[in-house]
């Protein structure tokens, strides 16, 4: 069974970076599509990015295209997000989600989770 988790958030300052990183254990990582996800309080959870299985294709939000970049690295079962030009509106728990049904931006379409990191920018 796959299983995710998620580290590299924490305190950043507005206009900074951070790479947020996705990584599995179990099954690989490269019979997935996998998604980035964020909560923030009182907020519904919303799509962030999504790549396919091989890495091939890649989809953002639309409100957020240019400021993140997801990859992955299937040889160590890992995905990542980096955010760059941080905002104060970019404070949330982020998720990294994995679905067999292609890369898409549906949570609903996610069946594995991982816990989240949160991610607070601030100065």
């Amino acid at each position: 069974q796959l299983r995710l988790a998620e580290s590299g958030g924490g305190l950043a300052q507005p206009g900074g970076s951070l790479t947020l990183s996705c990584s599995a254990t179990g099954i690989g990582l490269r019979y997935y599509a996998i998604g980035w996800f964020r909560q923030a309080p009182g907020k519904e959870r919303e799509g962030v990015s999504s790549i396919r299985n091989d890495g091939g294709h890649t989809m953002y939000a639309d409100s957020l295209k240019g400021r993140f970049t997801i990859w992955r690295d299937n040889i160590a079962d890992t995905a990542y997000l980096r955010i760059d030009s941080l905002k104060s509106e970019d404070t949330a728990v982020y998720y990294c989600a994995a679905t067999s049904s292609g890369d898409t931006l549906n949570p609903a379409l996610y069946s594995i989770w991982g816990h989240g990191t949160q991610v607070t920018v601030s100065s």
